[in-house]
């Protein structure tokens, strides 16, 4: 299930996420079980990521979308044209 984020979380993850660049991308392959483990190992690693969806149907990029964010259990922080950010926080260590 997608996180959900309040207005003020949203508005602080959007100000970090300005200067970030993509670094995971949906391309022809499609949303492949490959991609969504890239996506999750992003996220492990960096909590905040943007995501380049070269889909050209608005629709059907907003349902990758969701599909990205429900297959990772992150939150859509924005999507701005085909540049989405995504956000998850990273997992506690048991050991501490």
């Amino acid at each position: 299930m997608p996180l959900v984020l309040t207005s003020r979380e949203r508005s602080k993850l959007k100000s970090k996420a300005h200067h970030l660049s993509p670094i995971v991308r949906l391309g022809v392959a499609g949303l492949t079980a490959a991609f969504v483990k890239e996506v999750d190992r992003a996220l492990t690693d960096h909590e905040l990521i943007k995501v380049r969806v070269d889909i050209e149907d608005r629709k059907a990029r907003d349902e990758a979308a969701d599909d990205i964010c429900t297959r990772t259990d992150s939150a859509r922080v924005q999507t701005v044209g085909k540049t989405l950010v995504i956000w998850r926080p990273r997992p506690e260590d048991e050991g501490s």
